[in-house]
This record gives structure tokens, C-alpha cells and sequence, in this order.
């Protein structure tokens, strides 16, 4: 995506790999709409916090960011012997599959960079390997999301009004974004549409990384609260509900997503208004059976109790809530397939229950 910082408007990705200094480099998203800033992660345990305290979010963002991880801690590995290189990959996967435990994008990219380095016949090679794995991972995420808009841009007409949760946009994906890709291709088509932008409690992050892409890009777009839209709805202005996906079963097509999916789903279907959740394929998972066995990570409940924001140039943690009380902090909630209208995949919208039928087409051998 291009972004305008400093009046200079350049290309970034959200997630890049610095192979001279064997560095993850992310975009620093706790610190936006305020401040853009790259910063590098310098060995795997370091890119592993990056994705737990959330510098980098978002399904294939951190798919990305997992990969690349899996290829740093491979290229730091020093010695010859091919069983202590497995025994140390391991615990590189293991470490960067426990930093966010209910999105299935980092273990699907990680496990294929691990497929593909068995080709290697030496320590180097399986090295070398890795790093190009990963770079295919990322590459892949990008188009996937190119076709995701595609084929999602034709659910958008002229002067429809179009909500969203959380941020399944450029910055969730390694570029251009899942729910966000259907608008960014309805804006290059010349259509004229507007998106409301679930503030998304407790981190905020419709209201500061969606509607900071929306401006960049230059779409009509507000902010509201989350427990507005049922309001809207009501009153017949939304006609259309688009959310990414942090984990969507392939058996059954349950979709978990940012806490409040749920919610909105319930309204749409209450009202008649078309969900839709667009996913790259690396958000499938194919073995798991019942929505109800997704791991939904608990965050610390301070993102409940207070916010953090910019005050003048320092950028700090206010607490809201009444002092002494404590807070439950579900991250994500899993959606049923009978109030999703569809599925946009990089091989066309799909309804829910039909993905296991379409495995192959999806790319599930």
C-alpha cells in the first residue's frame, strides 16, 4: 500500500526481512495513526514478542512474520550437525507458535517453510531454504489478497454504505488486506461507497489502523462505536458487512475472528444485510472440527480497564474503569456458519459449508 508520511508518498509492506543484518522489520503498529515507524527484530525470540504484544497483528501479517521468523532462527543457527539444527528449529516454531495462540496463519506458513527446508541435504541449504520459503509465503499472502479483491469488488455498488470490524486490512496482511481488499478494487473501479469503522474495543483497532488506511487511501469512511451499528442497521444504513478472519474451519466454516464479530452477525442477520468474511487461504484450517475448540486467547485486562494514546508528543496508558475492579479480556469470538453469506477466497466467494467440498480447489490436498 502507499502510504504519505512526511508528505512522501512510497510503497511499504507491512512485514520485510533484512537478510544482511537477519532482521524482521515491521511496521510498528501500536504507534499508529500517530507515528510510522519501521523497526527491526533482531533473532527470533524478539520476533516472537513482536507478535505476542502486538507491534505486528493481523492473520497473515503475522503469518509472514512467523515465516520470516522460522528462517531467522534457522540462518542464526551455527554448526554442521543436521540433528541439533532440527532439535533448535523446533524450538524456534514452538516459540513463535505460542506468541498468539488462536490465529492458524503463523503454524500453516511455518509449517510449509518446515516442509519445503527438507530438501536440504546440509545445515546451509536448509537455510537457504528457509529464507526463500518464506518470501514465497509473503509473496502468496499478496496475492491472495489481490484476488480477494477481485473477486470480492463486485459485492460493492455505488453509494452503498459498508461496515467493518477490527482491521483486516493492509496492515493484517503482508499487503493490501482481506476485508479491505473488496474496496481498495471497488475505488480503482471508480465506484463510490462509504465505510463505517467499528472502533473495535478494547485496542481500538478500527478506529486507529482501518480508518488511518481509509484516510491514506482516500475512502469516505467514519468511525463509530462498536454498539452502534445494531443502530444503523435498524435504520436501514448499512447494506453490507465485510470482516476478516483470524482462523476459519474448513470442515464446518465457523469463523473466529476479533471479539464482536460475533455480534455484528447476529445484527446482519437480524436484519437481512449480506456477511461476508474474506480470508487468503493460509487462514484455513482443515482439521479442526468445532468451532468451540479454538484456542481464544485471554489478553491482560488492562486493554479493558484503560487505552493508550498520544497526549502532546508522549505516547501513554490512561486507566478508565472504576479503580479495584478487574476485567475479562476474550481477544477473539467464533462466528456460525448459518449467519455468514459467504466466504471471499482467493478463488471466489464460497458459501461456508461448501469449503470442505471445494478443498481442493482451496488448495487442501
Amino acid at each position: 500500500m502507499n502510504v504519505t508520511v512526511g508528505g512522501k508518498t512510497r510503497h511499504y509492506r507491512t512485514v520485510t526481512f533484512d537478510a544482511k543484518k537477519n532482521a524482521v522489520l515491521l511496521i510498528e503498529q501500536r504507534l499508529l495513526p500517530h507515528q510510522f515507524k519501521i523497526v527491526p527484530m533482531r533473532d527470533f525470540r524478539e520476533t516472537a514478542a513482536g507478535i505476542r504484544d502486538m507491534i505486528v497483528r493481523g492473520a497473515g501479517a503475522i503469518g509472514a512474520t512467523a515465516a520470516y521468523g522460522l528462517a531467522q532462527g534457522a540462518r542464526a543457527f551455527r554448526g554442521n550437525d543436521l540433528k541439533k539444527f532440527s532439535r533448535h528449529i523446533e524450538t524456534v516454531y514452538q516459540t513463535l507458535k505460542a506468541a498468539r495462540p488462536t490465529a492458524v496463519d503463523p503454524v500453516n506458513a511455518m509449517n510449509g517453510v518446515r516442509a519445503i527446508i527438507q530438501a536440504g541435504e546440509t545445515v546451509e541449504e536448509q537455510q537457504s531454504l528457509a529464507l526463500a520459503a518464506a518470501e514465497d509465503f509473503a509473496n502468496d499472502d499478496a496475492q491472495h489478497c489481490e484476488a480477494i479483491g477481485r473477486h470480492g469488488a463486485k459485492l460493492i455498488r455505488n453509494g452503498m454504505r459498508v461496515l467493518t470490524h477490527c482491521n483486516a486490512g493492509w496492515l493484517a496482511f503482508v499487503d493490501i488486506g482481506s476485508a479491505t481488499a473488496p474496496m481498495y478494487a471497488a475505488q480503482a473501479a471508480g465506484k463510490k461507497f462509504h465505510v463505517f469503522c467499528d472502533e473495535t474495543r478494547p485496542r481500538c483497532q478500527g478506529a486507529t489502523l482501518t480508518a488511518w488506511e481509509l484516510a491514506q487511501q482516500k475512502i469516505s469512511h467514519q468511525i463509530i462505536a462498536d454498539n452502534a451499528a445494531g443502530h444503523l442497521m435498524q435504520r436501514g444504513e448499512i447494506d453490507l458487512v465485510i470482516v476478516g478472519s483470524d482462523r476459519t474451519l474448513g470442515r464446518t466454516g465457523e469463523v473466529a475472528n476479533k471479539i464482536g464479530t460475533y455480534t455484528k452477525a447476529v445484527l446482519a442477520h437480524r436484519h437481512k444485510i449480506p456477511f461476508y468474511v474474506a480470508i487468503p487461504l493460509s487462514t484455513i484450517d482443515w482439521n479442526m472440527r468445532s468451532g468451540f475448540d479454538i484456542p481464544i486467547e485471554e489478553r491482560n485486562e488492562s486493554e479493558v480497564l484503560g487505552g493508550w494514546g498520544m497526549s502532546g508528543s508522549k505516547f501513554q496508558y490512561t486507566r478508565i474503569a472504576n479503580p479495584g475492579s478487574g476485567a475479562r479480556n476474550p481477544g477473539f469470538d467464533v462466528t456460525p456458519a448459518e449467519l455468514i453469506t459467504g466466504i471471499i477466497t482467493p478463488e471466489g466467494i464460497i458459501k461456508p459449508r461448501d469449503l470442505w467440498k471445494n478443498r481442493k480447489k482451496l488448495g487442501h490436498a
